[in-house]
């Protein structure tokens, strides 16, 4: 190795001293008698790497479509010459070197396309796409067993070619390569490669952080290519590397942020995760941070990464079930005690694990652990040390609303009493900090209310139309401002209001008078709130929401 060293010092203070066109070439002869074919795929790896071909000091030629026409043309020979000599010389590993050597080189060269998206149709044109992936197929592990380089070549180039400020600078050129990827299926031979690397080599765990970029980049690009990619083994591979048990790593943040991705507004790999026992699998990863904070930011964001995955899920209603049996609820309420950084995030599983009638049995679930012994105090008082988790005053606000709200729709009998004397309890102090809130965001909204109509007025003496995109994004701003969350307290004040309890009606009238406040007021924010109910909803549903909501704004 010494030795080695040696001549790739000498032979690169000679490259630096000749204005003249590197190859590897003239030192190869170093490597014939190399039988050991870790040091061969090690020496071939590190060459490349000190020596990226071509390496020109006189100008490059400029580059158009019949340059890259002729750079294609040469990458199908070279990779045809490498594929023949492999095969007829497989364990001699110098017959086919120069190959190698020559293979790399061009690869290394057709990263220039990557610079003009416009021309992609010719990658797909000449085949060219087809013989890249042919090798990362399954036929040419002796590619990998072998050595990295054409490999590592290979994801890199498809990695620079797929970047998605590229794919943006032409939409024809980016569809028309991203179709030819799909139809290769890439994303399974990419991951039938990266089951067979090996992450204790830096050179292998790189390759798999790139093959990574290539799918991120791919699915950003294409959001509806998710649900073939988790079907092509994805899915499995990344909760199989996610609970492996390694030290946590760039590759595993990087791992729970695709999986985040995937299971973004997409029922079907929802499914697939939930099927594959996944719901189990992040329940087990998360419970590390229920009584250890993140030693790194990185590890932050890994485990905002993995509860973004589990809220994402838990919009399933099948995985509502396996989170209850799995004692999600038990992790995530130790959690909000444990008063560690995961407490935001374990807050917001809880929102959308027991959100609408799917969330019944969690409702139920949640009573019976005492979770009201601890969602109640978070009520009262919002935590002041919330920075570290970048979450907001509001945030918190909202999902302990929406949990109290969640509870009154769903729980019965029993647990429903329960729910209920909790807002007698201590001269119904919790009736008077609904009432705080409820005067908050009033505040908040009415003032947001009263810029927007101003801004309207402006627009109108200007002349200009109020489309319904202008009044979408004015809802936005009110929903911004804090409308959603003074909506969940409003449904929470008429729940107690029609519980029966008299006590409970009587306090939210009393403390409405004496700040001033409007019953009318109370009436109108729970319309426009039954009127956007239910999204994503039957229509049955919507209808059946709507008029259980009016009967209790009526009965206020």
């Amino acid at each position: 190795m010494h030795s080695f060293l040696l001549i790739v010092e000498t032979f690169w203070s000679l490259c630096s001293a000749h204005i003249i066109r590197v190859t590897l070439r003239p030192i190869c002869h170093f490597f014939n008698s190399c039988l050991n074919k870790r040091l061969f795929s090690f020496s071939v790896f590190l060459l490349s790497s000190l020596f990226p071909p071509p390496l020109l000091i006189k100008q490059a030629e400029p580059v158009d479509e019949s340059s890259v026409k002729k750079m294609i043309l040469t990458f199908e020979k070279r990779s045809y010459k490498n594929q023949e000599l492999r095969i007829k010389f497989p364990d001699n590993p110098d017959k086919f070197m120069e190959s190698e050597l020559d293979l790399n080189d061009i690869i290394q060269e057709m990263h220039v396309i990557a610079t003009m998206p416009d021309l992609y149709h010719l990658l797909v044109e000449l085949n060219a796409v087809n013989s890249l992936l042919g090798l990362l197929s399954h036929e040419n592990t002796d590619i990998l067993s072998r050595d990295l380089t054409v490999y590592n070549a290979v994801v890199d180039l498809l990695q620079e070619l797929t970047d998605i400020d590229t794919l943006h600078e032409s939409e024809e050129g980016a569809e028309v390569l991203i179709d030819a990827l799909l139809e290769g299926q890439v994303v399974a031979l990419l991951v039938q490669n990266m089951e067979r690397l090996d992450e204790q080599v830096k050179e292998e765990a790189d390759g798999i952080y790139n093959t990574l970029a290539i799918i991120e980049n791919m699915a950003e690009f294409r959001p509806g290519m998710c649900t073939e990619a988790a079907q092509q083994g994805l899915i499995q591979w990344l909760l199989k590397r996610i609970k492996a048990k390694m030290p946590f790593d760039a590759n595993k943040l990087y791992c729970s942020e695709i999986l985040a991705i995937l299971l973004q507004n997409n029922d079907g790999t929802r499914e697939l995760l939930g099927e594959m026992d996944g719901i189990d699998v992040l329940l087990q990863q998360l419970s590390v941070f229920k009584r250890h904070n993140p030693s790194t930011a990185e590890e932050q964001e890994m485990m905002e990464n993995l509860f973004d995955a589990l809220c994402s899920c838990l919009m399933l209603p099948s995985n509502r079930d396996r989170f209850l049996k799995g004692e999600g609820l038990q992790l995530m309420n130790l959690m909000l005690r444990e008063k560690k950084m995961s407490r935001t995030s374990a807050l917001k599983v809880l929102d959308h694990g027991m959100i609408g009638p799917e969330g019944a049995d969690n409702c139920h679930k949640f009573v019976d652990i005492l979770g009201l012994r601890t969602i109640f105090p978070l009520f009262m008082k919002t935590p002041k040390k919330m920075k570290k988790t970048g979450a907001s005053e509001k945030e918190h606000e909202e999902h302990v609303c929406s949990i109290i709200a969640s509870m009154l729709r769903n729980l019965k009998s029993q647990q429903r009493t329960r729910l209920l004397n909790k807002f007698t309890e201590n001269d119904c102090e919790k009736v008077d900090r609904l009432m705080e809130l409820y005067f908050k965001y009033l505040e908040a909204v009415q003032q947001a209310d009263k810029r927007i109509e101003g801004e309207k007025h402006e627009m109108v003496r200007r002349g200009e139309i109020l489309d319904d995109s202008m009044e979408d994004e004015f809802y936005l701003r009110r929903l911004d401002a804090g409308l959603f969350v003074l909506q969940l307290i409003c449904y929470i004040m008429v729940e107690i209001s029609n519980s029966g309890n008299s006590q409970l009606q009587q306090r939210v009238h009393q403390i409405l008078n004496l700040r001033g406040g409007s019953v009318k007021i109370v009436r109108h924010i729970m319309r426009e709130y039954a009127e956007s109910i239910g999204d994503g909803k039957t229509e049955e549903f919507k209808e059946s929401e709507r008029k259980r909501i009016m009967d209790l704004v009526d009965n206020f």
